[in-house]
């Protein structure tokens, strides 16, 4: 609670601004999503989606996603899994943003050098602004960068360290997207899956109509069982 109060002050704040933050949760580093929150929010869109379709049982769209098999509530729920986190990263990506707005961080003197004396002057002005420096990308840059040319004391080193630092934020934004990329692929598999699915259902459902040797007027029944095998696929 202290640290909520004390983040109003502040002009960039991750516990009051962050999205996840906002609803009660501890928001993932830079743009990394918490999957388990928005899959339980997926989950409960889902059951709403099939819950207003149940108005509508007779709709060529609603037997769509009811009357094909199991594979499409995997797809949809998989489907609003992913538009979450794709809208949770952009309200986290908008936040990193503005912090590029930032413009009197380095005083604006002419006779001011960045040195191991005055960069406790911008560290001082960095946690000044941010409540947590580490969670913003640029932040956590130049406070590590700073820091090091603090404890260091060379100037040339800051160059190496934000090269480094730049390295390491790349490979951290670049994972954040696997259960993304995951999920994107399952889809498309799902799909096949129930395409794969109708057919066997409607083969086999043949292949007794078939054997059975009934005549015409007995066959036309047993056929509908293909025809939703075929509907299914």
């Amino acid at each position: 609670f202290n640290g909520m109060a004390k983040s109003r002050h502040v002009m960039f704040s991750w516990h009051r601004d962050d999205i996840e933050c906002r609803l009660g949760l501890r928001g993932g580093r830079y743009t990394r999503v918490n999957i388990l929150l928005w899959l339980f929010v997926a989950a409960i869109l889902t059951i709403a989606t099939y819950g207003v379709m149940s108005f509508f049982p007779n709709h060529r769209l609603v037997q769509m996603f009811t009357q094909r098999g199991p594979c499409q509530y995997v797809t949809l729920l998989f489907s609003f899994w992913c538009l979450l986190i794709l809208f949770a990263k952009h309200t986290k990506t908008r936040l990193q943003r503005r912090t590029l707005n930032m413009q009197d961080l380095v005083p604006y003197q002419a006779d001011f050098v960045l040195s191991p004396a005055t960069v406790v002057d911008v560290l001082a002005r960095l946690r000044q602004e941010c409540d947590d420096p580490s969670r913003f990308i640029l932040f956590n840059r130049i406070e590590t960068a700073l820091c090091n040319l603090k404890n260091m004391g060379r100037i040339g080193d800051v160059d190496d360290v934000l090269q480094s630092q730049a390295s390491n934020d790349g490979d951290v934004m670049e994972s954040s997207y696997s259960i993304l990329k995951g999920l994107i692929w399952a889809i498309p598999v799902l799909g096949f899956i129930g395409t794969v699915q109708g057919l066997s259902f409607a083969i086999g459902s043949f292949g007794q109509v078939l054997s059975s040797g009934a005549d015409i007027s007995q066959l036309t029944p047993a056929l509908q069982n293909v025809t939703s095998g075929l509907a299914t696929a």
